[in-house]
């Protein structure tokens, strides 16, 4: 089973794009965070913050257009991908995408318009 569940806030505007046919997809830079905490030596272990690659497709990609914007709080359900490709230098580069295939906005909706 391939199944990723992130809860996290998007780090700048979703970017829109139309292919085939006129099929909108979304590429949207989400944040998620583990917070710190103290061993019990006294250690302390930072906060972290991991960035992930969410592309939506199709009427995903539409609602993520007009609704998702930055900063907000959002869940994403999808799939874990890997794709890669060559550089104009020939180098590789791979890359982990999650195919989104729910969505659901987090941030209210009042919280939202009043940032814009």
């Amino acid at each position: 089973m391939n199944k990723v569940m992130l809860i996290g806030n998007v780090g700048k505007e979703p970017e829109v794009r139309y292919v085939d046919a006129g099929v909108a997809v979304a590429r949207i830079s989400l944040a998620t965070s583990e917070r710190g905490y103290t061993l019990q030596n006294g250690t302390q272990v930072p906060d972290r913050t991991d960035w992930h690659t969410v592309l939506l497709w199709k009427r995903l990609a539409e609602i993520a257009e007009q609704y998702v914007h930055k900063g907000d709080k959002i869940y994403v359900e999808g799939r874990l991908r890997y794709t890669s490709y060559d550089d104009k230098q020939g180098r590789r580069h791979e890359r982990a995408e999650i195919w989104g295939e729910n969505l659901e906005l987090l941030t209210p909706k009042s919280a939202s318009n009043n940032e814009q």
